[in-house]
């Protein structure tokens, strides 16, 4: 902190030089507002909303960064909000909207795992598209729905560029082709003949092998869960989420208990002395 005497007053004042001052006439930035900018996200909601809307649009970015000019999702911000979220005690339920071309195979399977995995409950949308390596995100949820006018396009994986071993390279995309597509056979009701067969259908599109499934047919598969949009997906993750709420006793006015992380250093306030943190006992 740097002081300075006002010359006018005779005041003592300080200043943090490390803020940059906004230009002349320009607004101070918000943190929503940069955030909005930056990650095309709102701020993580708190006590106002226990639902968490996170958007997967574009293409989804892999370990190598796109032309500006293409309107992509960064895998490394994804990531990071599905830990928050599983790790904030408010939020009880995640909403994922898609409409994305597809992308990086391992990144899409990265973002599908997170949210699998996730002990909240989830459900995800498909609008407009959900494409490519968008599928195993789409089904990645506790319920899925799917526009009536969108499309998942199901196609073998494709690469481009110096292909170095021409034997070894296909081995290598034959076996990443399977974890796609057991990832998506167990997380939904589409069976593997079923998926393959879509997948190596041709005459579908046009200089491309593959099928585009449009939301009716995506549920006539098992591959999607229902058809709707938005609100019917905010019904869907409300019944889940009350229905947890009344296994785990918890009543709709009553909200769980703030999380606090274990510091081995924490005295008991009861003592005052530090906790056996050899025999596993933890600070009351």
């Amino acid at each position: 902190m740097e002081q300075y005497s006002n010359l006018s007053s005779g005041r003592q004042e300080t200043e943090a030089p490390d803020q940059p001052m906004p230009e002349v006439g320009q607004r101070p930035i918000s943190p929503a507002m940069e955030a909005l900018q930056q990650l095309g996200q709102t701020s993580m909601p708190g006590s106002e909303s226990n639902i968490f809307c996170m958007t997967i649009i574009g293409q989804i970015e892999g370990h190598l960064i796109l032309p500006p000019q293409n309107k992509t999702t960064k895998y490394e911000h994804i990531i990071p909000q599905l830990v928050a979220a599983e790790q904030n005690p408010r939020i009880e339920g995640l909403m994922i909207l898609l409409n994305t071309v597809g992308g990086d195979v391992e990144a899409g399977l990265a973002i599908a795992e997170m949210i699998a995995s996730m002990s909240k409950p989830t459900v995800t949308i498909v609008i407009g598209g959900g494409h490519s390596i968008g599928v195993p995100i789409a089904v990645s949820s506790t319920y899925s729905y799917i526009a009536e006018s969108a499309t998942m396009t199901i196609h073998p994986i494709r690469m481009n560029g110096l292909v170095i071993g021409v034997p070894q390279t296909f081995e290598y995309m034959e076996k990443m082709q399977e974890r796609v597509v057991r990832f998506v056979v167990s997380h939904s009701r589409i069976t593997e003949e079923r998926f393959k067969e879509l997948m190596f259908k041709t005459g579908e599109l046009n200089r491309d092998i593959g099928t585009a499934v449009g939301g009716a047919d995506a549920v006539k598969y098992g591959l999607m869960d229902a058809v709707g949009g938005i609100g019917e997906a905010l019904k869907q993750l409300n019944t889940i989420i009350e229905s947890r709420r009344q296994q785990n006793g918890i009543t709709g006015t009553q909200q769980q208990a703030p999380f606090v992380p274990f510091s081995p250093n924490a005295t008991d306030t009861s003592t005052g002395t530090l906790p056996n943190v050899h025999s596993g006992e933890l600070p009351q």
